[in-house]
C-alpha cells in the first residue's frame, strides 16, 4: 500500500512578508506606533499641504488680526487662531512643515552620506588617510555648531541650499566617527578575514559586507540627528538668518510671534508645540528602531507581553 505523499512532506509555517513583520513589531511598541502615525501626518501635510493650503496660507485679512483660537465660527482653518496679518496659523504650520522637514531631512541625509563613506574608509583603511580624516573632524566638532553656522549664513545669503550645507557640515563628525567605531570592530570579524583570504577586493569588503552592518546603525542615529537639526534650523530662523519670508518656517512663525507673547500667545505657541511633538516623535520612533534592530533586544517586541511582566509574588 503506497504512503500518501501529503503525510511524509514537512509542513512549514508561512513566511510572513516583511512590510507585516515591521507592523507588527511597531504595534508592539504602543507609544512608538502613535509617533509612527504622527510622522506619517507630518509627511503628509509636507507633500501635500503646500499644493492644498498654499493659497490660504498667504492670504491676509486685517479684520481678523491676531484672532483668538478654539473660535469654530471662522471655521475650521481658523480653529488655531490667525497671525498678526489675518492668516491662518492651521495652514500656515501645515505649508511650513515641507521646509521644516525637507530642510531637516537634506542635511541628515546628506551629513549621514557623507560622513558614511568618509568614516568607512577611515576605520578600514586607517594609516594617513584615517588620520587626515579623522583630525578634518575634529576641526569641525572644535567649533560650536550654531556659532558655525551663524558665522557661514552671515557671509554667504541665507538660502534654502546654503542653510542645508551648513546644518550638513556641522553634523558630519558625529556620522564619522560612530561610523569609523562601528567598522573598526566589524573589520576584526570572521567573515570579513573569510572574504580578505577568498580575495574579495577592499571595495566589495567595504560596500558588500560590511556597509550593511553598519547602515542600521547609522540610520538609528540619523532618527535622532532629524530632530537636533530641525530645532538647529528653528533656531537660526528664529534668529532671523534661516529662511526668510515669504518663505515660513515652524522656527520663523516662533520668531515673527515673539513679540506678541502678551496678548496673542497662539502666534509662537502653535507652531513651538509642533516642533516639540515631532522632536518627541522622533525620539520614540529611534528607540523602536534601536531595539527593533539590535538582535539582544529584539526579543521585548517579538516576546508576548504576558512573557515581559515579572512573575508574582
Amino acid at each position: 500500500m503506497a504512503s500518501d505523499p501529503t503525510l511524509d512532506t514537512p509542513t512549514l509555517p508561512p513566511i510572513e512578508r516583511p512590510w507585516r513583520q515591521v507592523l507588527s513589531l511597531l504595534w508592539r511598541d504602543k507609544f512608538a506606533f502613535v509617533a509612527a502615525l504622527f510622522l506619517v501626518l507630518m509627511l503628509f501635510s509636507a507633500v501635500f499641504g503646500p499644493a492644498l493650503l498654499g493659497d490660504i496660507a498667504t492670504k491676509m485679512d486685517l479684520k481678523q488680526r491676531n484672532a483668538p483660537p478654539f473660535d469654530l465660527e471662522r471655521g475650521w482653518l481658523f480653529f488655531l487662531g490667525a497671525d498678526a496679518l489675518g492668516r491662518s496659523i492651521l495652514a500656515r504650520i501645515i505649508v511650513a512643515s515641507q521646509n521644516t522637514l525637507a530642510i531637516a531631512g537634506a542635511a541628515v541625509a546628506t551629513a549621514m552620506i557623507v560622513g558614511g563613506i568618509l568614516g568607512l574608509f577611515a576605520g578600514y583603511a586607517g594609516g594617513w588617510l584615517g588620520n587626515v580624516i579623522m583630525r578634518l573632524a575634529d576641526v569641525i566638532m572644535s567649533f560650536p555648531s550654531l556659532l558655525l553656522a551663524v558665522v557661514v549664513l552671515y557671509m554667504f545669503e541665507p538660502r534654502v541650499a546654503n542653510l542645508v550645507l551648513v546644518l550638513a557640515l556641522t553634523r558630519i563628525p558625529l556620522y564619522l566617527r560612530t561610523c569609523r567605531a562601528e567598522v573598526l570592530e566589524v573589520r576584526e570579524r570572521m567573515f570579513v578575514s573569510a572574504a580578505r583570504v577568498m580575495g574579495a577586493s577592499r571595495w566589495r569588503i567595504l560596500f558588500r559586507h560590511i556597509a550593511p552592518i553598519v547602515v542600521p546603525t547609522l540610520i538609528t542615529v540619523a532618527t535622532l540627528d532629524f530632530a537636533v537639526v530641525m530645532l538647529a534650523e528653528s533656531a537660526l530662523s528664529f534668529l532671523g538668518i534661516g529662511i526668510q519670508p515669504p518663505e515660513v518656517t515652524w522656527g520663523l512663525m516662533v520668531a515673527q510671534g515673539r513679540n506678541y507673547l502678551a496678548s496673542a500667545w497662539w502666534l509662537a505657541f502653535w507652531p513651538g508645540l509642533a516642533i516639540m511633538l515631532t522632536t518627541l516623535a522622533l525620539n520614540l520612533l529611534a528607540s523602536w528602531v534601536r531595539t527593533a534592530t539590535d538582535p539582544e533586544q529584539r526579543w521585548r517586541l517579538e516576546a508576548p507581553s504576558e512573557q515581559l511582566k515579572p512573575p508574582a509574588q
